[in-house]
């Protein structure tokens, strides 16, 4: 088959150097641009999320380059959710009634090293840190650049990657060629990220095994649980209106807002005030594109693609899942066109497919996590895994613990929904022909 020998892939986050191992390991040269500085020499940039959530889709693709072992040694396992009510009062959900079936929260500084570790220990893998693209050719896979004592220069390749994130300069300079970019659909929540320190001893001062969870109504926040110790908690509130970032501003106003609303995640966190001033509010939005690959030269990958937002711990996940696919196709097709247009049709409904599934959960975590009747609903659906496991499983635990596409997800949950009613309908008009 036709294979692309020289592949540039513009973004050294997550995904990028991944697929640089899966293609190195197929015989292909990769080089790796990035524009920030080695995290592994200067520290990981802040700005993004501290922690991940990392499934099965993630770990699958972990392994094919032989890191999951690695990874799974630094993780802290959630089992399940832990709700935190106005009062300080706890309820624990767990994710499923299969042992061993949880979500690791990983740290996604740690994680970037590791895979930049991976990458340079392929002799066919070249990272330069520090590099600013000032163009890209998709037509032609050439990417032009500016380096730190500010010469350019041009490099050319069989095939460019844009795995550059949400704000991806190869998926803006696909759309000057055919239109790709759909825009990007933004919420009116933002997210800001806090920290609840370890105690003295390095101990968790919350349940260790579980995603904390204050659910508020139209805001809430989180926390998931790191291996010093530490927790992360991420507020989501709206920007604007009485219960927001904008209402909260003032030490008075913070320390007031948390004593009320979060009165048992306040008393745990000294440093309050500092953190919530000095932090930035980060917004919150799904991209969408018309395609993800242009001709035969250029294809994105990750955020670049279907940024979406965390409410369902997918997106690192779904990003190594385009990884594994995109290695896939180019092995799997005689040509470097075909093997693109085979990805684009795979992924692309699935990264919409994941996108509205984020947006769904952001409701049930923020609304309906606190309610009884959810509570209660949730735990028939897990009687019903449990006593039937090849015939039903939950949809969060099909996103979460297996590797079938999100879109046949959604097509699972939707019958299954179906058959439900029809059950249920047939039961209520047997009774009543009973009764009479």
């Amino acid at each position: 088959m036709s294979r692309p020998h020289r592949i540039i892939v513009v973004g050294g986050g997550l995904a990028g150097p991944l697929l640089a191992c899966l293609l190195a390991d197929r015989r292909c040269e990769v080089t790796i641009l990035e524009r920030r500085g080695d995290p592994r020499a200067d520290g990981y940039e802040g700005g993004r999320s501290i922690n991940l959530a990392l499934s099965a889709r993630g770990i699958e693709a972990l392994a094919r380059i032989g890191l999951d072992e690695a990874v799974l040694k630094t993780v802290v396992p959630m089992a399940g959710r832990m709700m935190h009510d106005p009062q300080g009062r706890t309820t624990f959900s767990p994710y499923s009634v299969i042992p061993g079936q949880t979500i690791n929260s990983v740290s996604r500084g740690m994680l970037n090293c590791l895979l930049l570790d991976a990458a340079e220990e392929r002799s066919s893998v070249n990272i330069r840190f520090g590099i600013e693209c000032t163009s890209i050719d998709v037509d032609h896979a050439a990417v032009t650049f500016r380096t730190q004592d500010g010469t350019e220069h041009t490099l050319e390749g069989d095939l460019v990657v844009g795995a550059d994130g949400a704000g991806s300069m190869v998926r803006a300079a696909m759309d000057t060629r055919e239109r790709t970019d759909e825009g990007t659909e933004f919420i009116d929540s933002g997210y800001k990220e806090l920290t609840i320190p370890a105690g003295p001893d390095g101990s968790f001062r919350l349940r260790s095994d579980a995603l904390h969870i204050w659910p508020r109504g139209h805001y809430m926040m989180i926390a998931l649980p790191n291996e010093d110790g530490s927790f992360t908690c991420t507020c989501f509130w709206p920007h604007e209106g009485p219960e927001s970032f904008a209402a909260v501003r003032t030490p008075e106003e913070i320390t007031s807002f948390f004593d009320v609303h979060f009165p048992d995640a306040a008393e745990l966190m000294p440093d309050l005030v500092e953190e919530y001033q000095q932090n930035p509010v980060g917004p919150l939005g799904t991209v969408h594109c018309r395609r993800y690959h242009h001709r035969d030269t250029a294809v994105l990958i990750g955020d670049a693609a279907h940024a979406i937002v965390p409410f369902f711990g997918q997106g690192m996940n779904a990003s190594f899942q385009d990884c594994l696919r995109l290695a896939d196709c180019l092995d799997g097709y005689p040509t470097v066109h075909e093997a693109l247009v085979a990805y684009d049709a795979a992924q692309r409904p699935d990264g919409d497919a994941i996108g509205q599934l984020s947006l769904r959960n952001f409701i049930e975590m923020r609304n309906h996590t606190a309610s009884p009747a959810f509570r209660l609903l949730q735990r028939f659906r897990k009687r019903l895994n449990r006593m039937f496991p090849r015939w039903y499983a939950p949809l969060y635990n099909m996103v979460s613990f297996t590797t079938i596409p999100y879109t046949r997800v959604i097509a699972i949950d939707r019958r299954r929904r179906w058959s439900m009613i029809a059950l249920s309908t047939l039961a209520v008009l047997t009774l009543g022909l009973l009764v009479i």
